[in-house]
């Protein structure tokens, strides 16, 4: 085991770039800060987190266009050498604004931006892992209201979940939308299709099926959410570093899927016999082989970037 990280297990910092630096103290990019909603921010502000908080998925493009131009310009980064972790969590807000546009936030058009995303990704940037984070069930988040200005504006950026009536058509139909979402993400990548020499695109499955956080009378705890009612707290952040941190580290079919955000997640330790992160996917018996690709920690985490979108 690292030293020191049994100790961690016990002390979560905040964000997965902390476990990182126990692997690599010369790690570049953590983000000490969020972004801001609808705002690009600065490295010197958030780090490599080059998300905008509240954009849809047919801005994610543009988004990577800005990390790889910072990546070839930023001081003491070797693009071409530096092995880079990438983390995607993208998807909520389409959702969010489904009933706005039902072509433009489609799951035809969620699908086409990530693959324009991940293409864009692949050919450009070397020596990369891209975790993506599958999305959440939402229709829970109907029930997290709190006495907030923020709150209130949650029926505005999220009208298509929060204002039609319990059972109505159009709940249900935004419901299974959210998992048409999931599922079209899982077959996007559950092939080979991202996957090449020095370049990996992996789903990490964890929040799939997870249920809200809930006390012991069954009503959501609500210290895991922000003043706007949607996004996590730093309690919340955590749960969501420590489910990301383990799908890493186990294989395709294996991976552990969160419950509920209610019940603490145990970090593991990867072990001595397979000191990697999983990059291979799950291939059908007619594509082609495949070497198995995966990076041992010391030489990978050069650099981390958080890319996330909640």
């Amino acid at each position: 085991m690292v030293p020191q990280f049994s100790r961690y297990l016990l002390n979560f910092a905040k964000c997965r770039g902390d476990i990182f630096k126990l692997f690599n103290p010369k790690l570049l990019g953590p983000s000490p800060r969020v972004t801001f909603h609808g705002q690009p921010t600065t490295i010197n502000e958030t780090g490599f987190n080059f998300a905008v908080t509240g954009h849809n998925t047919l801005n994610v493009s543009d988004q990577i266009r800005h990390m790889i131009d910072t990546f070839k310009s930023y001081p003491g980064l070797n693009f071409r050498e530096d092995w880079k972790v990438v983390t995607m969590l993208i998807g909520m807000n389409d959702i969010c604004d489904y009933c706005k546009n039902k072509t433009l936030f489609s799951p035809d058009s969620f699908i086409d931006h990530m693959t324009e995303a991940l293409d864009m990704m692949m050919n450009e940037i070397p020596r990369t892992i891209v975790n993506v984070v599958q999305i959440l069930p939402m229709k829970p988040l109907r029930e997290v209201q709190k006495p907030t200005l923020g709150c209130q504006l949650q029926k505005s950026f999220c009208s298509c979940l929060v204002q039609p009536e319990e059972n109505s058509p159009e709940l249900k139909e935004l419901v299974e939308i959210n998992f048409e979402f999931q599922r079209r993400l899982k077959k996007l990548l559950h092939s080979d299709r991202f996957f090449k020499e020095d370049f990996a695109a992996v789903l990490q499955p964890y929040l799939e099926n997870a249920g809200p956080p809930r006390l012991p009378d069954g009503t959501l705890d609500l210290s895991f959410f922000t003043a706007d009612c949607f996004h996590f707290t730093v309690k919340g952040h955590e749960e969501l570093a420590k489910g990301l941190w383990n799908n890493m580290f186990q294989p395709e079919g294996e991976k552990e899927m969160i419950k509920t955000l209610a019940e603490p997640i145990k970090l593991i330790c990867p072990p001595k016999e397979h000191p990697y992160i999983y990059t291979k996917p799950q291939v059908g018996s007619s594509a082609p082989a495949l070497i198995h690709f995966s990076v041992m920690l010391m030489s990978l985490l050069s650099m981390f970037i958080l890319f996330d979108f909640l």
